[in-house]
C-alpha cells in the first residue's frame, strides 16, 4: 500500500484508522460470527459522512476492496474482507427523535438498542430485528422484519429518508420526493447503492409489550406445532413472536430436569398490557406448557430478551412457506433433534402475515407475502461441529422445501448463490434494481453483499435523478 496516502487519509480524518500492528486491530476486525477470520489491509472508523467519503475514495484510489461494517451480524462475514479497507460505521450512532412529529434520525452505525432505546422516553418505537445488537442499516435496507411486523409493517416500510454516500464520494438524498427510484431500491436492495449515513423512520405510539415464553419438553413439539399453527391463522395483528426449538436455559423459571435440553418454546409478542395479551393468546396458554414467563415491559426491553450471544460460530439459513401442512410440522419438529444441544441454536418459525403482508407489493421484499418463514440459526462453540451445523440447517430447508413459496429474506441467509439473492429481491423487480446498480455504483464496488450486478446496458447511459423520476418503470426494462 501507498504509504504517503495513508497518510494522507489520516490527516484530517475525524474518525480512527486503524491497520495491521496497531493495539486494536483485533478487536476492531472481530464481528458477531468467529467463523469469519479475515485480515483487512485498513480499518476506517468514520466519525462523519465526510470520513465515509474520503474512505470510499482511499480505497478506490489504492484499488482495495470495500467492506461496510454497521452491526457486524452478517452471517456471510460481508462487513470483513481481506487484504481491503473496512469502511465502520460504529462511532456514527446518534439517533434524533422528534416526538411530536413521531420521526427518528438514526446515524449509519447505530444498533437496533440505539434506536429502540431512544424512543422509550417517548413511548415510541419503530417495528425492528429480533436481536439488539443487530445493525440498523443492514437490517433496514434489507427489508427488515421483527417482532411486531404483523402490527406495524416490515422496517422499509417506516423508513421516510435515507442519506447515502456513493462510490464516487458524493452524498445523495433518498425519499419520496428526492432521487424515488433509488429510494424504491433501499427497500430491500441492501447495501449495493452506497454507505448510508443517516436514516429516518416513522415512529409508532407503542408505550408497552407483553412477551409470553411458555415452554414445553421437546416430544410436544408436533401438538404444540399444531395447535400455534391454527391460532395464527386468526390471531389480530398485535400478536406476533414464534415457535421455537431451543436448549432451555438454566433459570429458576424453568423446571428441573428441563435446564440443558432441547426444549419447544411459544414466544408470544403482544403490542400491549398483560391483560389483552393473556385474552388475545388464550388458545395457547390452555395448551398445558411445562413452564411460563410472562413480562409486561417496554419495547427496548422486548428487543433485548433473546439476545445471541457474541463469540460463537454460525450458521443460518431461511425458507418461507406458503402453507404448513402436518406433514411439514412433523418433520420440521423431527428435524430439531439433529441441532447442537446444548448450544445457543434456535430453529424457528417466524409469522409473517397481517401489515406485514398489506405493504406496497411494489417493494423489491417479495417475502412478505408468505404467511410463515422457518429459520435454522445456528451458534456452535467447537471448529469440529461445523459441518454438523451446516448439515442441520441445509437439512431443515430441504425437508420444507416442498412448501416453499421461493422467496427469501436475505438478512437471513448468507451466500447461497446468485439464485437465492434473485429470489431474495424478486426476479421481476431485478432487472430495474440492475438499472438503478448502474446509475449509482456502475464499478460494482459495493460487492460484499447479496450482490446485484449493474445492468450492462444499463451502464452505457446513467440517468439523472429527474430521470429517473419521469420514468421509474422503464428503467428495468432494457
Amino acid at each position: 500500500m501507498d504509504t504517503a496516502a495513508l497518510a494522507g487519509l489520516r490527516d484530517g480524518f475525524a474518525g480512527s484508522v486503524i491497520t495491521p500492528g496497531d493495539s486494536s486491530y483485533d478487536e476492531a476486525r472481530t464481528i458477531f460470527n468467529a467463523m469469519i477470520d479475515r485480515r483487512p489491509a485498513v480499518i476506517a472508523q468514520c466519525e462523519n459522512p465526510e470520513d465515509v467519503a474520503r474512505a470510499i475514495r482511499f480505497g478506490r484510489d489504492q484499488d482495495l476492496e470495500i467492506a461496510v461494517r454497521g452491526g457486524g451480524h452478517s452471517v456471510a462475514g460481508s462487513s470483513l474482507t481481506n487484504g481491503g479497507i473496512v469502511i465502520d460505521l460504529r462511532r456514527m450512532h446518534a439517533v434524533v427523535v422528534d416526538p411530536a412529529a413521531r420521526t427518528a434520525q438514526v446515524g449509519g452505525g447505530a444498533t437496533m438498542s440505539h434506536l429502540d432505546r431512544a424512543g422509550e422516553p417517548y413511548g415510541l418505537a419503530t417495528p425492528g430485528g429480533r436481536v439488539s445488537t443487530t445493525g440498523v442499516g443492514g437490517y433496514a435496507l434489507g427489508g427488515g422484519t421483527g417482532w411486531l411486523d404483523r402490527k406495524f409493517g416490515l422496517t422499509c416500510d417506516n423508513l421516510l429518508s435515507v442519506r447515502l454516500v456513493t462510490a464516487d464520494g458524493s452524498t445523495v438524498q433518498a425519499s419520496d420526493d428526492e432521487n424515488p427510484e433509488l429510494f424504491w431500491a433501499l427497500h430491500g436492495g441492501g447495501g449495493n447503492f452506497g454507505v448510508a449515513t443517516s436514516f429516518t423512520f416513522r415512529l409508532h405510539p407503542l408505550p408497552v409489550v407483553t412477551a409470553m415464553l411458555l415452554l414445553w419438553r421437546a416430544e410436544a413439539g408436533p401438538e404444540v406445532g399444531y395447535a400455534y399453527r391454527d391460532f395464527l391463522a386468526s390471531a389480530p395483528d398485535e400478536i406476533g413472536g414464534g415457535l421455537i426449538f431451543l436448549t432451555a436455559p438454566p433459570e429458576e423459571w424453568v423446571p428441573q430436569g428441563m435446564a440443558g435440553r432441547l426444549a419447544c418454546m411459544v414466544l408470544v409478542t403482544y403490542a400491549g398490557g398483560e391483560p389483552e395479551a393473556r385474552e388475545a393468546a388464550r388458545p395457547v396458554l390452555g395448551l398445558g406448557h411445562d413452564a411460563e414467563l410472562t413480562l409486561e415491559l417496554p419495547y427496548a426491553e422486548l428487543q433485548c430478551l433473546l439476545d445471541d450471544p457474541p463469540g460463537y460460530r454460525n450458521y443460518w439459513s431461511a425458507e418461507h412457506l406458503d402453507t404448513f401442512p402436518d406433514e411439514a410440522m412433523d418433520l420440521f419438529c423431527d428435524r430439531a433433534h439433529d441441532m447442537i444441544v446444548p448450544s445457543p441454536s434456535q430453529q424457528v418459525i417466524f409469522p409473517l402475515g397481517g401489515a406485514a403482508a398489506r405493504g406496497n407489493p411494489d417493494y423489491p421484499v417479495p417475502w412478505r407475502s408468505a404467511p410463515w418463514v422457518i429459520h435454522p440459526f445456528g451458534l456452535w462453540a467447537d471448529p469440529a461441529d461445523d459441518e454438523r451445523g451446516r448439515q442441520w440447517a441445509y437439512d431443515v430447508r430441504a425437508d420444507l422445501k416442498p412448501w416453499s413459496t421461493g422467496d427469501v429474506y436475505l438478512n437471513f441467509i448468507g451466500n447461497e448463490g446468485a439464485e437465492r439473492v434473485i429470489a431474495g429481491l424478486g426476479a421481476d423487480h431485478y432487472g430495474r434494481l440492475e438499472a438503478v446498480k448502474a446509475q449509482y455504483d456502475p464499478d460494482n464496488v459495493f460487492r460484499l453483499n447479496h450482490n446485484i450486478k449493474p445492468h450492462p446496458a444499463s451502464r452505457r447511459r446513467a440517468f439523472s435523478p429527474s430521470e429517473a423520476r419521469r420514468h421509474p418503470h422503464w428503467l428495468g426494462h432494457w
